[in-house]
């Protein structure tokens, strides 16, 4: 999943969500010197990609786009995910979006000393154009995606990807409430198993 679900499947723990933020900029077993709690979101995060990529729905989504995406299919799909997760915020969370993108951004200034550098790279800009409120519209999506293109120096199609997400919108959504559900049940188990080793 891209960053807005990873931060909700913290389950308001701040020191996970930071884990779970900042684990794609970690390589292998190189965080042990996070507190304990960080490094649990860390091991959260993997555990919820891994369960992601070997859920069927997330395969069938993934599948759809891999005529015009390729091998980036499962990473547009983990961001159009995050979109409906946005724009449907309000059946899953009870604190509005636009409030939770502002805890979270005060959040990860607040933990900036221990940020791994490619997070502190990134960060001011997901600040400054709000990604996670953002994601809730179809251009910010796009914007999105499109930043994702040019990280991979222009040799994907992701900035043709949104016209994918407007072709089957309503199948691709339907496929994340079925999918979401699942990862929510599984995501809380492995949170709980933290917290109770």
């Amino acid at each position: 999943m891209n960053f807005l679900a990873h931060i909700f499947l913290s389950f308001n723990d701040e020191e996970i969500s930071i884990g779970n933020f900042i684990a794609d900029s970690i390589r292998g077993n190189r965080y042990g010197h996070f507190p304990e709690r960080i490094q649990q979101g860390i091991v959260l995060h993997r555990a919820i990609d891994t369960f992601t990529d070997a859920h069927p729905t997330h395969k069938q989504s993934s599948k759809r786009l891999h005529p015009n995406q390729g091998h980036y299919s499962r990473v547009v799909v983990d961001v159009f995910y995050d979109h409906f997760l946005a724009k449907n915020w309000n059946r899953y969370s009870e604190v509005e979006l636009e409030h939770f993108a502002a805890e979270f951004y005060s959040l990860l200034k607040s933990r900036y000393p221990i940020l791994p550098e490619p997070t502190r790279h990134l960060m001011p800009y997901m600040i400054r154009d709000n990604w996670l409120y953002n994601y809730a519209t179809v251009d910010g999506i796009d914007k999105v995606l499109n930043g994702l293109y040019r990280r991979t120096g222009k040799k994907s199609n992701m900035n043709k990807a949104v016209l994918d997400l407007q072709l089957h919108y309503d199948l691709f959504e339907a496929e994340f409430s079925l999918f979401f559900e699942d990862l929510i049940i599984f995501s809380r188990e492995k949170f709980n198993s933290l917290n109770n080793p």
